[in-house]
């Protein structure tokens, strides 16, 4: 089962780092739809939407790598107190009992949705605004996406319970992820000889 959770962390983390460049695209869109309109006092609800919908993708879409990095909100006040073995249950039966049922459900409700809005080929109420179903669609395949990982997390878990895998949970800072993503990338660029 270790190696299903690790090709599921693969591949949420390779999207979750692909979906992220998303903001810097969405900034770029939000800082020229405000320049067009202060300039030329033109505004456009597509792209209005698009930026939105882009920021909508990065949170739907990296939620499972954020999950996976351990960089959702969590009350390490009161964890961090807390014996290791009593974290790891803890950690265990969240993802039991709070995260999969409301993934799952969302998924459920979501698909149907999606597939009404896909059909009709919904379109905004706003006059030039996008079609409504890609969004639509983003929230399943997102919370398909963070059900996955959190059977990758259950796994993962039962592993270090049963000794396994070692516990290398740290309390980490907010900015862990984005330091290890850092690293990973210089590492990749001196692989490719491109750093020093």
């Amino acid at each position: 089962l270790l190696a299903v959770s690790r090709v599921i962390d693969a591949v949420n983390g390779q999207i979750g780092r692909k979906v992220a460049w998303l903001i810097f695209v969405a900034v770029i869109i939000a800082a020229g739809n405000a320049v067009i309109r202060k300039i030329f006092n033109w505004s456009s609800n597509s792209l209005l939407e698009l930026q939105w919908m882009l920021f909508g993708a990065v949170f739907l879409m990296c939620a499972s790598w954020t999950l996976q990095v351990k960089e959702h909100i969590r009350i390490d006040i009161v964890n961090s107190m807390l014996p290791r073995r009593v974290r790891q249950w803890i950690e265990l039966l969240g993802h039991i009992f709070f995260l999969m049922p409301f993934a799952l459900l969302i998924v459920y409700h979501s698909v149907p949705f999606f597939l009404r809005s896909y059909a009709i080929d919904e379109q905004s109420l706003s006059a030039g605004g996008l079609a409504q179903w890609p969004a639509k669609g983003l929230v399943v395949v997102g919370f398909v996406m963070l059900s996955f990982q959190g059977v990758s997390e259950i796994i993962k878990q039962v592993a270090i319970m049963r000794g396994d895998l070692d516990d290398d949970e740290q309390v980490l800072g907010h900015a862990a992820a984005a330091e290890a993503e850092a690293q990973r990338l210089l590492d990749q660029a001196k692989e490719q000889g491109l750093a020093s």
